[in-house]
């Protein structure tokens, strides 16, 4: 087949739009779902690890062969574990106990070392957030390796504007608000500069966890969010990202998850959970002649012993 992909990397992007059918207002916006569950290993990082990683070997940063650091939460740490896999890089993850065992897993699987750095009572801290981060410049200090740094790597922006073009093309230009979870801020400020060059007029809604709402000016907490809220202004915010700042507690991430599942059957992580619950608030606010895309992260299958255990009785 002429068309076949050459490798798995080769299978990243170009994922489905799909629209919400049961958990929308009846009054309110369509919503569309960006499935970025669809990537490889079942994540949106897939762009973003490709673009850290393709970039850099591209200018001579990363040699044939380099070791590669990275600090990760999970999705960022599975997604690069895919890539130095193919690509022959030899991988070290400084992650917590605080995000899920699945992904923890799935790193190890797909030939990554890790360093396990503890957290307080299994949730994410700027506290935790640092000291990942710290021990990270640590190891690649040590071993002469090249990092990533997802919290400042601007390479990963090319990935997310190319995403854009994806939603711009598949929603035929039409879109009202666009609403994503801040992690790293890449997703949210890569998207939202690229589509406000096809349309200045798209209202742009950042989500961040009720416990931890520093972008909105609330004091720094814990939460159980995996992959956003790293509890201080992370360095690839700036103001003009977003038009407006959502909190979404984990209980009502969570909670948002549960029922894309059971009504939707889309089996998403809590970060997706976010986003749907601040796109339901866009979507009555600015009415049932709009269109709201938001993102399905992740795949629900990384949190599946997490989930289990919030089912029990």
């Amino acid at each position: 087949m002429n068309n076949a992909p050459a490798t798995i990397l080769d299978t990243i992007g170009n994922t489905p739009l799909l629209a919400l059918r049961k958990v929308v207002p009846a009054n309110g916006a369509r919503i569309l779902l960006k499935l970025e569950s669809r990537n490889p290993t079942g994540s949106v990082k897939d762009r973003m690890a490709l673009a850290m990683i393709e970039a850099p070997e591209a200018d001579g940063r990363l040699k044939p062969g380099g070791a590669v650091v990275e600090y990760t939460g999970g999705s960022t740490g599975v997604s690069l574990a895919l890539i130095c896999a193919v690509k022959k890089h030899p991988l070290h993850l400084v992650t917590s106990d605080a995000f899920s065992r699945e992904k923890l897993d799935h790193m190890r699987l797909l030939g990554a070392k890790l360093t396990i750095v503890p957290s307080e009572n299994g949730k994410q801290t700027e506290k935790l957030t640092k000291n990942m981060i710290a021990e990270a410049h640590r190891i690649a200090q040590n071993l002469g390796a090249y990092i990533t740094a997802q919290m400042e790597n601007t390479d990963q922006l090319a990935a997310y504007a190319k995403l854009a073009d994806e939603i711009w093309e598949q929603t035929g230009g039409r879109i009202d608000g666009f609403v994503q979870s801040v992690g790293t801020a890449a997703a949210l400020r890569g998207i939202s500069e690229k589509l406000r060059q096809h349309d200045g007029r798209i209202r742009f809604v950042a989500v961040e966890p009720a416990e931890s709402a520093v972008l909105s000016g609330g004091p720094s907490g814990a939460h159980k969010i995996d992959g956003i809220g790293a509890g201080y202004v992370v360095p690839l915010w700036h103001d003009g990202i977003a038009d407006d700042i959502e909190r979404v507690s984990t209980e009502e991430a969570r909670a948002t998850a549960f029922r894309l599942a059971a009504e939707e059957a889309l089996f998403c992580g809590t970060s997706t959970g976010a986003n749907v619950a601040a796109a339901l608030r866009l979507a009555e606010r600015l009415g049932r002649n709009a269109t709201i895309v938001t993102i399905m992260c992740d795949t629900g299958m990384k949190y599946l012993k997490t989930f289990s255990q919030a089912l029990e009785p």
